[in-house]
């Protein structure tokens, strides 16, 4: 009698055993879908913002260039004298104004249009590999 008992108390302790194993195994699967999920969506998040700072830094120029093109323009105003050079000058300052904020709207628009971009595919993405684990299973 002793022998069955314990065997039964040895065959029960294994399957809580193998209970427990196999709830560890699931948790750790589901923490390692949400763990991919996140990391799909932080590279693709990442890649879509850090398209968007090229874009803007190719549409914006560098400042460097901006300072350059000032210091030519006023050594131009410099040299001219006369009346219609001031006029000129005004002139000048106020188009590359103009450019920029053109070119700040045109950037602010294609940021807006990639990042609606990228949340689309993003969730085409997450919707395909939810069904691939629907299916799945």
């Amino acid at each position: 009698m002793e022998l069955l008992e314990s065997n039964d108390l040895k065959s029960e302790l294994l399957k809580k055993s193998a209970k427990h194993r196999q709830e560890l195994e699931d948790e750790v699967k589901t923490i390692s879908d949400r763990t991919e999920k996140i990391v799909t969506n932080a590279l693709i998040i990442g890649g879509a913002l850090a398209l968007t700072y090229f874009t803007v830094r190719q549409f914006s120029g560098s400042k460097k260039k901006k300072k350059k093109v000032k210091v030519q323009k006023v050594k131009a105003v410099a040299q001219d004298d006369s009346d219609d050079g001031d006029d000129t000058a005004i002139m000048e300052s106020e188009a590359p104004s103009i450019v920029s904020q053109i070119g700040s709207a045109i950037a602010s628009q294609a940021t807006v249009f990639l990042l609606t971009l990228a949340k689309e595919k993003l969730a085409e993405y997450l919707e395909s590999q939810s069904q691939k684990k629907a299916k799945a299973e």
